[in-house]
């Protein structure tokens, strides 16, 4: 019996909320406790146990760049594609606000200061790099990232290991990436934090908005190249 869409899209809104929720929740509560090495975890982890938690429903998506791929790579309607990604932004943005209620309980906490684990490029990227720097990564990060999801996810991949390869392809994207930008390859993830944090982040935002979809449609193409399907 096929899943009715807005069963699916309600999927998409819970899973991004999880994934951003618990991804820059480690960043912004856990962050000075556990490091890069943590957050990264955390990002991969969370795909992973989401995965099998709402992938049978929706795909498990929970991701603008991995649903425009996927509408690319001709695996979902472009009916389901608007639906996935109202449901993912919904998602990122109620994450954000409920996690900037929490902080906020922090004795001390500023959101301008200390931020919202939002992503960004030049003073705003953890490390300071550039631009051009931020936008090579992220292209790049995403690929890589959709690449294994196509892979995980063929026809003739070994069953029931498509989350593991995708939550530890999520994790070592972060360990390379969070210096640079904080790492998005997700739009909805970075949408979430800018909105409630305002100013620069939402002057960056599109960077992170256009690189990931631009790394995910360029997998797509590359993926139907191979011919694996």
């Amino acid at each position: 019996m096929e899943t009715k869409a807005t069963t699916k899209y309600f999927a998409e809104l819970i899973g991004t909320f999880v994934l951003v929720f618990m991804g820059t929740g480690s960043a912004v509560i856990a962050g000075g406790h556990i490091g890069f090495a943590g957050i990264a975890f955390t990002f991969g982890l969370a795909v992973l146990v989401m995965v099998y938690a709402i992938g049978p429903i929706s795909g498990c998506h929970i991701n603008p760049a991995i649903t425009i791929a996927m509408l690319v790579a001709g695996k979902i309607s472009v009916k389901d594609t608007v639906g996935y990604i109202i449901a993912q932004v919904i998602g990122a943005i109620l994450a954000s606000a409920l996690l900037l209620v929490i902080v906020k309980g922090l004795p001390g906490y500023d959101i301008a200061a200390n931020g919202l684990g939002q992503d960004g490029y030049g003073i705003h990227s953890p490390d300071k790099y550039s631009l051009q720097s931020g936008l090579i990564t992220e292209i790049v990060l995403t690929f890589i990232f959709l690449i294994v999801i196509f892979g995980a996810t063929a026809k003739n991949a070994a069953p029931g290991f498509a989350g593991v390869a995708i939550g530890l392809a999520l994790v070592i994207i972060h360990l390379v990436g969070i210096p640079v930008t904080g790492v998005s390859v997700n739009p909805a993830r970075s949408i979430g934090p800018a909105l409630m944090v305002g100013g620069d982040a939402l002057s960056q935002l599109w960077l992170f908005i256009v690189a990931p979809i631009a790394g995910g449609i360029i997998a797509a193409v590359v993926w139907k190249m191979l011919g694996k399907e």
